[in-house]
C-alpha cells in the first residue's frame, strides 16, 4: 500500500442502501414499491467489501434495516470479515421529517434487526442523508437513550437537504441528558470561511481524484486528525437501472461519473490508511477524556 499522510488511520464507511432508496428519489419511489424493483445492493456491497479485502482494510457498514432483513447473509458476511456494523435507519426517512417517537421506533427496529443477525451490540449510527440538522438535534438524545455511542450524521456544510454549516468538523463528544455521544462528522476542506465537502459520495465522483487526494491529505496534515470517507454500494454500479421520475438535478447528483467510482476507490485505498469508525473514535475520545 502506498500510504500517505504519515499513515494516519482514517475512517472508511459504506451507507448500505439500494439505488431506488436514496432520498433524492423519494418523491417518485414510494416505500411500498421497493419490493417491485430489482435489488442490486447485495452484489454491489460485496463488490466494495472485496475491494477492501484487497488492501486488508476493515471499515464500517451503516446498513438499512430493510436491507438487513432481506439479506441477513450479507450482514453476517460483512461481520465475519471484521467490519463494524452500524445502523443507517430502517426506512431511510429523513429525521427532520419524523416526530421524535417515529424516529425512536425506526431506530429500534433497525438496531434490533442488525443485532439479531450479528449477535453483538450495534452502537454506531448514520442518519439517512446526514439529516441531523439544527431542526433535528433532538435525535442525539434519543440515540444516547437507546444505547448508541457514536453518531456520524452532522455534516459541517451548507446544503439544501442536510448540514450544519458551523458545526465542529473533528471527532468530539456531545453531551446529552443521557450521557455523552461521540460525533465523527463527514470531512470538509477549509477554504477561507467556507467548508468544502470532500469526504465521499457524489463529491468523490464529481471531483478529479488528484483534487480529492490533496484535500483529504490536507485534512490529515492541517488538523492532525483522521478524515471520514463514505460511499454507497450503488455508486460502483454504472449498469444500475435508470429511473425516469426524478428531477434533472437529482439525476445528475445520482448518476454522474458512476463508471469512474471503482477505479478511484482502488487508488484511494492504495494511498491512505483506513479503519473502522469505532476503533478510531475509541482512540480519540480516550485522548479527549484524558485531557479533561
Amino acid at each position: 500500500m502506498e500510504s500517505s499522510s504519515d499513515s494516519m488511520l482514517n475512517a472508511f464507511t459504506v451507507d448500505v442502501e439500494d439505488y431506488f432508496q436514496v432520498s433524492a428519489f423519494e418523491s417518485c419511489v414510494a416505500r411500498e414499491r421497493w419490493p417491485d424493483f430489482e435489488s442490486r445492493v447485495e452484489a454491489n456491497t460485496l463488490r466494495i467489501a472485496d475491494l477492501l479485502e484487497e488492501t486488508q482494510v476493515r471499515g464500517t457498514f451503516f446498513i438499512l434495516g430493510w436491507v438487513a432483513e432481506r439479506f441477513p447473509r450479507l450482514v453476517q458476511e460483512l461481520h465475519s470479515r471484521g467490519h463494524e456494523i452500524g445502523s443507517h435507519s430502517y426506512w431511510h426517512r429523513l429525521i427532520y421529517s419524523q416526530s421524535p417517537e417515529e424516529f425512536r421506533q425506526d431506530l429500534r427496529r433497525s438496531r434490533d434487526v442488525l443485532q439479531d443477525i450479528i449477535g453483538v451490540p450495534v452502537v454506531a449510527y448514520r442518519a439517512p442523508s446526514f439529516s441531523i440538522t439544527q431542526k433535528s438535534l433532538w435525535a442525539l438524545e434519543i440515540l444516547s437513550e437507546e444505547g448508541f455511542e457514536i453518531d456520524s450524521s452532522i455534516f459541517p456544510v451548507y446544503h439544501d437537504r442536510y448540514g450544519i454549516a458551523g458545526a465542529r468538523p473533528d471527532i468530539h463528544l456531545r453531551e446529552t441528558p443521557s450521557g455523552p455521544l461521540a460525533e465523527f462528522p463527514p470531512s470538509v476542506f477549509k477554504l477561507g470561511w467556507w467548508n468544502l465537502p470532500v469526504s465521499g459520495g457524489g463529491y468523490f465522483r464529481l471531483y478529479p481524484f488528484a483534487f480529492t487526494r490533496y484535500c483529504l491529505s490536507q485534512v490529515n496534515k492541517r488538523t492532525n486528525h483522521p478524515f471520514m470517507f463514505y460511499i454507497h454500494p450503488w455508486e460502483v454500479d454504472p449498469q444500475q437501472p435508470r429511473l425516469s421520475g426524478p428531477s434533472a438535478m437529482s439525476k445528475m447528483r445520482h448518476y454522474v461519473n458512476l463508471h469512474r467510482t471503482e477505479a478511484k476507490l482502488r487508488m484511494l485505498l492504495r494511498q491512505f490508511e483506513f479503519g473502522r469508525v469505532d476503533h478510531i473514535v475509541a482512540k480519540y475520545t480516550s485522548s479527549i477524556r484524558s485531557a479533561c
